[in-house]
C-alpha cells in the first residue's frame, strides 16, 4: 500500500493548531491574542496566560478552520474571530453556524463534506461527537473532527474539541481507524460550571489512548489559559502510570512537525 498523504501539524498554542495534509491547510480553533487578557462574561472570565507561537498575520492561506465552537473564548478568541472574516471555509456547530452569521456551515455528528485536493482526490472531514463536560455542567454544543482520505482507508487524523471521554468519543473509535489523535486535554474547570472537568484528564486521554490502539496520542489544550486543572507532568505521569507514555507525541510550539501516520 501507498504511504499516506504527507502529514505535518504545527501547534500554535491552547487548542490551536495548523494541519498540513498534502496540499491542503487546516487551522483548528484559532486563538491568536498576546497572553494576559481577561474575557468577562455575565458568570465567569477567562484568563490567557501564553502568546500564541506563530502571528496571525504570518498563518498564510487556510482551507477551512475546523471550529469545535464558538461560544467560548479560549477556543475562538478575539484575532481568531477576526481571522475568520478572511477565511474561505469555517466548519462548526450548527448552532455555531447560526451566530456567525452564515460565515460558516454547521455539520451535525456524523455529517461529513469534502475538501479537494490538487490530485484529484479529496479529504472528506467528519463531523464527531463531543460532550463539553459531564451531562450536567455540559457546555456544548461542541463539535470534533475526522479526517479521511478515501485513497488511504486505513488512516484517519482525529480532534477531539473540547470533551470529555464519554461514548460518543468511544464510537469514533469504533467507527475510524484512527492513526492521530489530537486531544483537547489539561482538565479545565470553570466555578460557574461546578466542580467537574470539562475537558480530558489525563486517565481520560489514557482511555481513549486504549480505544485508539494504534493512535500517535497528541496533546492540544492543556496550556495557555488559568482554568487548566492539569499541566503537561500530570498528563505525561497518567500515561506513564498506565505504561503507554510512548504513546505520547509532545509537539514544539511553532515548530512544523512532520508525523508518519
Amino acid at each position: 500500500m501507498q504511504n499516506p498523504i504527507p502529514l505535518k501539524i504545527t501547534y500554535i498554542g491552547g487548542p490551536t493548531a495548523l494541519i498540513e495534509l498534502g496540499n491542503l491547510r487546516f487551522l483548528t480553533d484559532p486563538t491568536f491574542d498576546q497572553a494576559g487578557g481577561e474575557y468577562k462574561t455575565p458568570t465567569y472570565s477567562l484568563y490567557k496566560t501564553q502568546s500564541p507561537a506563530i502571528n496571525v498575520d504570518s498563518i498564510g492561506p487556510i482551507d477551512a478552520v475546523l471550529l469545535s465552537h464558538d461560544h467560548h473564548f479560549d477556543n475562538l478568541d478575539t484575532s481568531g474571530r477576526a481571522l475568520l472574516d478572511r477565511t474561505h471555509r469555517i466548519l462548526t456547530t450548527e448552532a455555531g453556524a447560526t451566530r456567525l452569521g452564515g460565515r460558516a456551515e454547521g455539520l451535525a455528528h456524523w455529517r461529513s463534506i469534502e475538501i479537494p485536493t490538487n490530485d484529484g482526490t479529496s479529504i472528506r472531514i467528519t463531523a464527531t461527537p463531543a460532550r463539553h463536560g459531564p451531562s450536567q455542567a455540559d457546555r456544548g454544543p461542541v463539535i470534533g473532527f475526522v479526517l479521511t482520505s478515501s485513497s488511504y482507508p486505513d488512516h484517519a487524523i482525529y480532534i477531539s474539541g473540547d470533551t470529555v471521554w464519554y461514548d460518543g468519543v468511544a464510537e469514533v473509535a469504533q467507527r475510524f481507524p484512527v492513526t492521530v489523535a489530537m486531544l483537547f486535554m489539561g482538565a479545565a474547570r470553570v466555578s460557574a460550571a461546578g466542580p467537574w472537568h470539562l475537558t480530558f484528564t489525563g486517565a481520560e486521554g489514557v482511555e481513549a489512548a486504549k480505544a485508539f490502539n494504534r493512535a500517535a496520542i497528541i496533546p492540544l489544550h492543556f496550556e495557555g489559559w488559568a482554568h487548566f486543572s492539569e499541566a503537561h507532568s500530570d498528563i505525561e505521569n497518567a500515561f506513564r502510570d498506565a505504561h503507554m507514555e510512548h504513546r505520547l507525541h509532545w509537539l514544539a510550539a511553532g515548530t512544523p512537525t512532520s508525523l508518519d501516520w
